[in-house]
């Protein structure tokens, strides 16, 4: 084997190295939006817990308070991981995966926010 033949198939190799870190980016870019929009729904349902076992609590409006204060947490962090996520797949090029959509993403948390803001209307409404 020729050295300009070796040196082409080191780079070759190198190349699809590179391709295969920057798939496994990509898939743990999404594994990673998942574990924080769990995180949220931790949040939200955290402050429902909180709103159940202080319901007796008055004013009852303090029990309320915080509980809308972890639905608003839940809230931001579906933002942030929304705008990491999104940041992840603009800079990154996937080869052999096929990442989601960013408009999937935005589709998600926009579902989730409904979901969160739903639960504050209620709860407060109650």
């Amino acid at each position: 084997m020729s050295e300009k033949t070796a040196s082409h198939d080191r780079t070759e190799l190198a190349e699809r190295r590179t391709d295969w870190a920057e798939d496994r980016t990509v898939l743990a870019n999404e594994r990673t939006f998942a574990g924080w929009m769990r995180t949220g729904l931790a949040a939200a349902g955290l402050g429902l817990g909180f709103n159940a076992v202080f319901k007796q609590v008055e004013p009852t409006w303090l029990a309320k308070g915080v509980a809308t204060l972890f639905i608003a947490i839940s809230i931001l962090i579906f933002l942030a991981a929304f705008r990491s996520a999104s940041s992840v797949i603009e800079k990154m090029h996937s080869h052999s995966v096929e990442p989601v959509k960013a408009g999937h993403l935005s589709v998600i948390t926009i579902l989730f926010i409904a979901g969160d803001l739903a639960l504050a209307t209620v709860l407060w409404i109650l």
